[in-house]
């Protein structure tokens, strides 16, 4: 195995080895490069669990992610305790410690002349300063204003349409309605009863009762009226 292969898998390794550790939200995690101090292993890796329980899932945790990662299965020593838990991974060497037994036996006194440069959990956000901050605000305040007229426009457009609708139903129906209307009546009216003779005004029968009279008298002979011979 050449050397850049090897740096690889140790890297690969002590990546997975911390994901594990902070999947259970590990304390105090420190990685070293002990390849200078002993020819078995080539890092070191100490942390801290708060309990015995969480401890145990530390170690189980290291153990599933370094099987994930395409390692052989690392052998496990003190879960019965939990005090002190060793995960042996190879070439890397992980404890997992309470507390008190870590400052008790301070390993990092031991294995830590040269540490690691790892990035842990998510970067930390950049603090902007004043100057960057005032504008920032202005438009973060000016948003939710243009953010709230573009809602009310929308709904504006989608209420327009549904109205409409709601008032061009009615007309539709009211013109079929006055339409098919007439047309029964008519039927009805022509199958029942014959079309009566519309209604003269009191007027219009004297006018013509004058006229019928004159006409009458018009065509009437005059007497002959006699007179008596003396």
């Amino acid at each position: 195995m050449s050397e850049t292969t090897a740096k690889r898998n140790i890297q690969r390794l002590q990546r997975a080895i911390v994901d594990g550790l902070e999947d259970v939200k590990a304390q105090d995690i420190r990685v070293f490069d002990t390849s200078q101090l002993s020819p078995l292993f080539e890092r070191v890796i100490i942390a801290a669990g708060t309990s015995n329980r969480q401890t145990k899932a530390l170690a189980a945790s290291v153990r599933d992610k370094v099987r994930e990662a395409g390692f052989p299965k690392p052998r496990l020593e003190g879960e019965d305790n939990g005090e002190w838990i060793i995960v042996d991974c190879g070439t890397a060497v992980v404890h997992v410690m309470q507390p008190n037994i870590r400052s008790y036996y301070n390993l990092e006194e031991i294995w830590g002349q040269t540490p690691v440069r790892m990035k842990f959990g998510a970067a930390k956000p950049v603090t902007p300063t004043k100057a960057a901050t005032a504008p920032a605000a202005g438009k973060s305040a000016a948003a939710p204003k243009a953010s709230a007229r573009r809602r009310a426009a929308s709904a504006s457009e989608g209420a327009a349409p549904k109205v409409q609708k709601l008032e061009e139903k009615p007309a539709a129906s009211g013109k079929k309605r006055s339409a098919s209307a007439p047309k029964k009546k008519a039927i009805e009216i022509s199958a029942e009863k014959p079309a009566a003779a519309p209604k003269r005004s009191v007027a219009a029968e004297r006018s013509t009762h004058g006229a019928s009279s004159a006409a009458t008298g018009a065509r009437a002979p005059a007497k002959r009226t006699t007179t008596p011979r003396s």
